[in-house]
Formats: C-alpha cells, sequence, structure tokens
C-alpha cells in the first residue's frame, strides 16, 4: 500500500493542492502495479515562518523578494503556477 508525504510551505489554493493530490496519484498508479484505493497522498503545509533555507525563513525572503538562489520568488510570468514544473529554484524552497 503505497504512501507518499508532501511538505509544502503554506500558500497554495486550494485548487493547487487538489493538483498535486491528483498528478503524484497518477503517478504513483501508473509506476508501481497497485489498486487506486490502496495509495494515500498526504499533503503536509508548514508555516512559511517554520521553513527556513541557510537560516532566512521563506518569510523573510518573501519580504526581501528573493529565493533561497537569489532569484525572485514565483516569477515565471504568464505561466500557471498551479501546473507549473518544477526548477531548480524550487529545491531548496518547498
Amino acid at each position: 500500500m503505497p504512501q507518499v508525504a508532501i511538505t509544502l510551505a503554506e500558500g497554495r489554493t486550494p485548487e493547487q493542492i487538489r493538483a498535486l493530490l491528483h498528478e503524484v496519484h497518477a503517478a504513483v498508479l501508473r509506476t508501481t502495479n497497485t489498486r487506486p484505493e490502496h495509495i494515500r497522498v498526504v499533503v503536509h503545509e508548514v508555516p512559511r515562518s517554520h521553513w527556513a533555507t541557510g537560516d532566512v525563513t521563506l518569510t523573510e525572503m518573501d519580504a526581501a523578494g528573493t529565493g533561497p538562489s537569489g532569484t525572485a520568488i514565483d516569477e515565471h510570468p504568464g505561466q500557471d503556477k498551479s501546473r507549473r514544473q518544477a526548477g531548480p529554484q524550487d529545491e531548496e524552497q518547498p
């Protein structure tokens, strides 16, 4: 019975979380040869003030307008953030 636990910094919409649950469920179903009702996916949201990278909280990064790598957070003009592919900027920022 596959169980997937995902930890994210809070701030996504309910629609984004639902899309994530759907996509992860579909990937597990496609790759594990198990029954759909046996797949468990849990999303844990952490307050941005409780998540730090390099001793700087995500709240502090938000206020400064920078992400962990010094790039602006979520600056992807014209891109639907609910369907955005993970990139290098996402490696340290949940």
